[in-house]
């Protein structure tokens, strides 16, 4: 979150998608589970029909984090869906010929109403890899705060979607403080709590077979959070998420070589949920700056399709030309002197969000759907770890740009995230663009090196 902006008003109403939008995708979210119960329904509803429910959609969302924060300190880039009707829920009334029901503001669900690991797989080519890889590689989640409920939280949404147990016990889960300590954690923030649950959800989701890490800094200072990475990869994690950002400042350089470059480990960061804008860590030359889509199923020969991310003026992912951190030599777009935000993407609009379990506080209602570049940047990160482990002395963030261009990548056209001077730093096209990067991953061979 940048404090440029103003924060995320819960009540703000929006809508979701066209009747023409929604009659090539004749669903939007979260299919997962409860859609395969949903295929064994006798009633049959015209596409058209479907099309039409499906554009009466609309929600209204909250940063899961609530504040703008000050200089030096990081709020995170989670959106939850606290009312409203989602595009999912829409469409799946209108299959059972039933009138849909509504997301009430800290009622709980008792199903998901967003994509579950089998629709975020399939979306990305990810199946196969997700099903035989990612054993004995530890994916590590950065955030602020506890979250008491973190472990039971995440054995629910496994528990759900048919994934591995991933426990303390069994070795595949292990929480931490910034110093690494089991026992000596922060306080805990119920918003916090619920941006732990999207991470944890995110790389189960793509990484089922992973280890997971949550390293908890003490607070949402850029010192703590940069503190806390560093102690992720001592204790082993090759692949680092960071779903928080700040406003860019001077001091962003020094914190790269004293948090952020770590040669030889994937880093990802959030680009941000309030449109076009540079924040950091996104802006760091040592990361894999990730921003997020519209993701959508199509009738097309993948099944999906995206588009950038955007709401409003205040809403959507970010991207832009860092101020002050240098270009890294792999990025090659000639608009920007300076390092480029994004890299790559995936999907991150709330109205097509992913599903997510939190039990913790005020805001833990059970079941939600979140959305944000939160969503993204854990997932990106699993999907790295899918495609194994980085070559010793290497900098990951550069192994998209050798697969620009190809099938690796599902290349975003459509879409924009505001108004810039430079088209390409705030609107799709062919190619690199800001606020999608590259693309989105097709597959996991662009995230290899």
């Amino acid at each position: 979150m940048r404090t440029t902006n103003s924060p995320h008003i819960s009540g703000r109403w929006r809508r979701v998608g066209s009747a023409a939008a929604a009659a090539t995708a004749l669903a939007l979210a979260g299919f997962g589970a409860a859609a395969q119960a949903d295929a064994a329904t006798p009633h049959k509803v015209s596409a058209q029909a479907i099309a039409t429910q499906v554009a009466k959609a609309h929600v209204r969302t909250t940063n899961a984090c609530a504040t703008t924060p000050k200089k030096g300190y990081a709020s995170c880039d989670a959106l939850r869906v606290t009312g409203g009707t989602t595009a999912f829920m829409e469409k799946q009334a209108a299959l059972k010929g039933v009138a849909p029901t509504t997301i009430k503001p800290d009622a709980s669900s008792g199903t998901p109403t967003g994509y579950g690991p089998s629709d975020l797989q399939s979306a990305y080519g990810l199946a196969s890899a997700a099903a035989s890889k990612g054993s004995g590689e530890t994916v590590a989640i950065v955030d602020a705060y506890d979250d008491p409920n973190a472990a039971a939280d995440l054995a629910t949404y496994r528990s759900y979607y048919g994934l591995p147990a991933c426990t303390t016990s069994d070795g595949c889960f292990e929480k931490v403080g910034q110093t690494g300590s089991t026992s000596s954690l922060p306080s805990a923030d119920s918003g916090w709590a619920g941006e732990i649950s999207l991470d944890l959800d995110m790389v189960s989701a793509a990484c089922p077979n992973c280890n997971i890490l949550l390293v908890e800094a003490k607070s949402a200072s850029m010192a703590n959070l940069g503190t806390a990475v560093n102690e992720a990869v001592k204790l082993g994690a090759k692949y680092v998420s960071n779903s928080y950002g700040g406003s860019e400042s001077s001091s962003d350089t020094g914190y790269d070589t004293k948090y952020y470059k770590h040669a030889g480990v994937v880093i990802t960061a959030s680009a941000g949920d309030e449109g076009y804008g540079a924040e950091y860590p996104a802006g760091s030359q040592y990361v894999t700056a990730v921003g997020g889509t519209a993701l959508k199923k199509a009738s097309n020969a993948r099944g999906w399709s995206e588009s950038v991310w955007n709401t409003s003026s205040t809403e959507g992912t970010g991207s832009g030309c860092s101020a002050y951190d240098a270009k890294p030599s792999w990025q090659t777009d000639t608009g920007c002197s300076k390092r480029m935000i994004a890299d790559v993407s995936a999907v991150a609009d709330p109205a097509t969000g992913v599903s997510v379990y939190d039990s913790y506080g005020a805001d833990g209602t059970g079941w939600n759907t979140y959305g944000g570049t939160s969503a993204s940047s854990p997932f990106i990160a699993s999907v790295y770890a899918l495609a194994g482990t980085p070559s010793s002395g290497s900098y990951p963030a550069k192994f998209p740009y050798a697969k620009a261009g190809t099938s690796a990548l599902n290349d975003v056209t459509s879409g924009s995230n505001g108004s810039c001077s430079t088209s390409y730093f705030c609107t799709a096209r062919s190619g690199y663009d800001g606020p999608t990067g590259l693309g989105t991953p097709e597959g996991v061979s662009a995230f290899t090196g």
